[in-house]
C-alpha cells in the first residue's frame, strides 16, 4: 500500500463523522453496532430523514446533496476508504453537519441501520454487473436487503451511464409493479433547473465528455416478500466498466 493511501487511512481515523467497519471487524464484534436504529439520536442530533448513497466513491455526490438539502441527513457508504477520504475531508473542513461516511460492504448494511430508519437511497453509477445478478445493486436480492432498513415506500434513485443496468432495472420494476416516479434515458436533455442536476461525480463528468447519455430512475420501494427477476435478453454495454473506452473506440495520442 502506498504512503499516500496509508496517510489517508490514518487521517480518516481522526474524522468524527467517519465510521469504518470492514467485514472482518463486523464479524469479530458480533455484528453489534451501537448506532443501529439510532443514527439521528446518537450522531445527527435531529429527526431529519436519512438518505444513503451506496458506492459513494469520492463522496462528492453525498456532500453535494448534503449542501443542497440541509433538512436531510446524508450518509455515504463505500468499502474503498482512500476514495472516501476526499469527501470526508472536504465535509470535515467545511463543517457540514448533516453528512457522515460509513466504510463497509453494502451487503452488510442491515447491521448498521434499523428497521424503517432510511428514507431514501441513491445508487450513483454502480457497476452494472452484467454477468452477476447477485451483485447488481438493483437486483431482487439487494431490493430485499434495502427493505430491511428502509421506510415503506422509500425513494430509490438510480443514476447510471449503463443502458444495460437502466433497461434491467426498468424491466424488474415493471414486472413487480413498483411505482416508478420518474425515468429518463437522457437526464441532461431535460430542460430543468432542479438542483440535483448541478451535482456531477468525477466519473459522470467523463461519461458526459464521451457523449454517453446519463440515465435516471426514481421509484418507490414497497416492502415485498417476493420480488421476481425479469427473464429478458438485454444487450450488454459496449464497455466493461468505468475508465475503459467503448470497444469501437481507439485510444487517441
Amino acid at each position: 500500500m502506498s504512503k499516500n493511501k496509508l496517510a489517508k487511512f490514518a487521517e480518516m481515523e481522526t474524522f468524527p463523522h467517519v465510521f469504518q467497519f470492514p467485514a472482518k471487524i463486523v464479524r469479530n464484534e458480533d455484528s453489534n453496532f451501537e448506532m443501529q436504529g439510532k443514527w439521528n439520536e446518537k450522531f445527527f442530533g435531529n429527526s431529519n430523514p436519512i438518505v444513503l448513497e451506496l458506492g459513494c466513491g469520492k463522496g462528492e455526490y453525498t456532500v453535494g446533496l448534503a449542501e443542497i438539502f440541509p433538512e436531510k441527513n446524508f450518509i455515504g457508504v463505500d468499502i474503498k476508504g482512500a476514495r472516501m477520504w476526499t469527501g470526508a475531508k472536504y465535509s470535515f473542513e467545511k463543517k457540514i453537519p448533516n453528512v457522515a461516511f460509513l466504510r463497509t460492504r453494502i451487503e452488510m448494511l442491515h447491521y448498521f441501520f434499523g428497521e424503517n430508519e432510511v428514507s431514501e437511497i441513491w445508487l450513483t453509477f454502480p457497476d452494472p454487473q452484467m454477468k452477476k445478478i447477485t451483485k447488481r445493486l438493483t437486483s431482487s436480492g439487494f431490493l430485499k436487503l434495502y427493505s430491511r432498513f428502509t421506510a415503506e415506500n422509500a425513494l430509490i434513485h438510480l443514476k447510471t451511464d449503463s443502458n444495460f443496468l437502466f433497461t434491467y432495472t426498468m424491466e424488474l420494476l415493471k414486472l413487480n409493479h413498483f411505482p416508478i416516479e420518474f425515468s429518463t434515458d437522457n437526464l441532461y436533455e431535460i430542460a430543468s433547473d432542479h438542483p440535483i442536476l448541478s451535482i456531477k461525480t468525477f466519473y459522470e463528468e467523463q461519461w458526459i465528455e464521451r457523449g454517453i447519455p446519463i440515465k435516471y430512475i426514481e421509484f418507490k420501494l414497497e416492502k415485498r416478500i417476493e420480488i421476481l427477476e425479469p427473464e429478458v435478453e438485454i444487450e450488454h454495454d459496449q464497455y466493461k466498466s468505468f475508465g475503459r473506452r467503448p470497444k469501437h473506440e481507439t485510444t487517441k495520442n
